[in-house]
């Protein structure tokens, strides 16, 4: 069975605090892939960045001060048209989930938010824990804090072999 990892597809890295037009530009692209991994009845794990309201005192929150994806708020909260019903949902406290591991794949495909951030740490960490299962990453449904810093995640990924599409 395939696997979609939905990384981080949340208001706030969308249109919120944290947005950027290139995050809203995907957005149709990912609920398409979504639709299209639904279809075949294949596996959609979506993770959430994930803080408290003590974010601006954490280290992650001095080097990064801005508020975002505060547990319960909207923009905590996947975009609109994006979740389906019944998957599951991983709050991170973090940019890379550890946990991987827990799990099995037989092949996986992430999309999502930041290229950059959190699908670079998230993709590394899959290859890391499934040096034996497909990873790969649709460029086309993902974005990064940048255009340049979103080519760099792809090119640093596609050099620790996962596939770039």
């Amino acid at each position: 069975m395939k696997t979609l990892i939905v990384v981080d597809m949340q208001n706030d890295f969308i249109d919120g605090a944290l947005g950027t037009k290139e995050a809203q530009a995907i957005v149709g692209n990912v609920a398409a892939k979504i639709k299209e991994y639904r279809a075949n009845g294949d596996e959609i794990i979506y993770t959430r960045d994930t803080h408290d309201e003590d974010y601006l005192d954490t280290p992650e929150g001095k080097k990064l001060p801005v508020k975002h994806c505060i547990k319960g708020t909207k923009g905590w909260e996947i975009a609109d048209g994006l979740y389906v019903a019944g998957a599951d949902c991983i709050d991170k406290p973090n940019f890379g989930w550890p946990n991987w591991n827990e799990r099995s794949f037989d092949e996986i495909e992430l999309v999502g938010l930041c290229t950059d951030i959190c699908v670079v740490s998230n993709a590394l960490i899959l290859k890391a824990q499934f040096p034996d299962v497909p990873v790969s990453v649709d460029a086309s449904c993902c974005a990064g804090v940048t255009p340049d810093s979103h080519e760099a995640a792809l090119i640093t990924m596609k050099m620790c072999q996962i596939d770039i599409k």
